[in-house]
């Protein structure tokens, strides 16, 4: 992992700045404070060219951490006396303010709407507050066909051609007029191909209610949170972002994670190698920019199947190997699958190889594997 801290400078500058501001004093110290970084994270900023300035922007927004990075930026920029660049941290700051408040204007009468026909959950989305994703994505266990009716009705919206991968999963997009963000919405399903159903049922249970900006959003417990997380970044991407790092980072630090739950839910689902993998992956990226031990538990240090040491930089984002780590955590999942008797399940996910190979030779051909993911 000492590779990612060299890879670039703005990824460098972007940890430093993310993780000392956005995590408490840990518990446990093995080195010097992230505070203690300050004056030299203040003078690397200052001396950013132009160039490498719209290069850490568009990392913050590849890695939906602008709103937790750049108001610090901005200080530091003030401190070593560049205003003209402070100004422009200020403009940037002040533009993603308004998209994001303009989403969450969409975002709360939406979920209002989709509560007439089932349960509706905010997933994803929300996790990386003060920040908030590309996209608005929710999880109903309503009927896909009322779904679909009441954003026609309610908000003019139009549902995107669906992939493959979205047929399988049950996943809708929907294009809502004045939103520049897709509306997402799982139906009744979870998981790459929609193999996860008693993923998607504990989520709707545990729901937990939320405050955001003066709404109210009914969001995935924790345990829930870092299920589908793990799903979305070591089964379907196989790329972590900086949000995912600093957002689970913030929950593990919190302790409010119930780790005997998680460990079942995980384990019936499959996941629990991926899981705890993407725990110990999270846990050494933060040690290695802030010296910082975050406390997990060593159910999950026993369960990882490798760690931070296994990972690299690859624009934009940090990759999970395929071959062999990924391939293993799959196969994973579907032994487990088959083993709880859903064949139905089972079946789903024994399509995602081909999927993957289709996608791949898409996208050589065309630039693009939208028809097929």
């Amino acid at each position: 992992m000492s590779g990612i801290r060299n890879s670039t400078k703005c990824l460098s500058l972007l940890s430093e700045i993310l993780l000392a501001t956005n995590l408490p004093p840990a518990a446990a110290i093995d080195g010097e404070l992230p505070a203690n970084r300050a004056p030299a994270i203040s003078r690397i900023a200052a001396c950013l060219t132009p160039e490498e300035l719209i290069e850490l922007e568009n990392l913050a927004h590849s890695h939906h951490v602008l709103m937790r990075t750049f108001p610090r930026l901005q200080q530091f920029l003030k401190l070593e006396g560049n205003s003209q660049s402070a100004e422009w941290a200020e403009a940037v700051i002040a533009k993603e303010h308004t998209r994001v408040q303009n989403a969450l204007s969409f975002l709360d009468p939406i979920c209002t709407a989709l509560s007439a026909a089932g349960n509706v959950v905010v997933i994803k989305s929300l996790d990386h507050w003060p920040d908030l994703g590309s996209d608005l994505d929710l999880f109903t266990d309503a009927p896909s066909q009322h779904v679909v009716a009441i954003m026609r009705r309610a908000f003019g919206a139009e549902p995107a051609r669906q992939s493959w991968g979205d047929r399988l999963a049950n996943k809708w997009n929907f294009v809502v007029p004045e939103l520049p963000e897709l509306v997402e919405v799982h139906v009744g399903r979870l998981g790459q191909t929609g193999e996860q159903i008693a993923t998607a049922k504990s989520l709707v249970v545990c729901a937990q209610s939320r405050e955001i900006s003066g709404y109210t959003f009914r969001v995935a417990a924790p345990e829930e949170r870092l299920l589908i997380s793990t799903l979305q970044r070591m089964y379907r991407h196989f790329y972590i972002r900086l949000c995912d790092i600093v957002d689970n980072a913030k929950l593990i630090e919190s302790e409010v994670i119930d780790y005997a739950y998680l460990r079942m839910l995980a384990v019936t689902a499959g996941l629990w190698e991926g899981l705890a993998t993407y725990l110990k992956i999270v846990a050494d990226y933060v040690r290695l920019f802030t010296c910082a031990t975050l406390p997990l538990p060593s159910q999950v240090e026993n369960g990882a199947m490798f760690g931070g040491e296994e990972v690299f930089f690859r624009k934009p984002y940090i990759r999970i190997p395929l071959l062999p780590h990924a391939a293993r955590l799959y196969a994973s999942e579907l032994k487990r699958l088959l083993l709880n008797g859903e064949i139905a399940n089972s079946l789903r996910l024994s399509l995602l190889p081909g999927l993957a190979t289709a996608a791949a030779l898409e996208f050589r051909w065309t630039g693009s594997d939208k028809g097929i993911w």
